[in-house]
């Protein structure tokens, strides 16, 4: 079993930022993917950011490219998402999310089984 506890959401203007952290537990936390996704009102969930388990490779969605950094400090058993140049449509709850198994795409919410409670994002304009 893998607890993911979310922090670091909030009311921002358009223009700001905001850092996401995502504390795990597990022993083996750098063998998981971790992903961020979100959920806006009305909406599917949908992929924000990833990294992958061994090489570490990062993934992100066309919408996010160049203003959200996804980064995992492994010794601490955490995943960080730095959101730049927020934007009103990226209002939403932000979830964090982990696969021990590293079982599929990085980018699909149903290879993922582990999530976080959840975070609100709220981006004023």
């Amino acid at each position: 079993q893998v607890q993911l506890t979310e922090s670091g959401g909030g009311l921002v203007q358009a223009g700001g930022s905001l850092r996401l952290s995502c504390a795990a537990s597990g022993r083996t936390f750098s063998s998981y993917d971790m992903g961020w996704f979100r959920q806006a009102p009305g909406k599917e969930r949908e992929f924000v950011a990833a990294t992958s388990r061994i090489t570490y490779y990062r993934y992100y969605a066309d919408s996010v490219k160049g203003r959200f950094t996804i980064s995992r400090d492994n010794a601490k058993n955490t995943v960080h998402l730095q959101m730049n140049s927020l934007k009103p449509e990226d209002t939403a709850v932000y979830y964090c999310a982990a696969d021990p198994r590293g079982s599929g795409s990085v980018t699909t919410p149903d290879d993922y089984d582990y999530w976080g409670q959840g975070t609100q994002v709220t981006v004023s304009s």
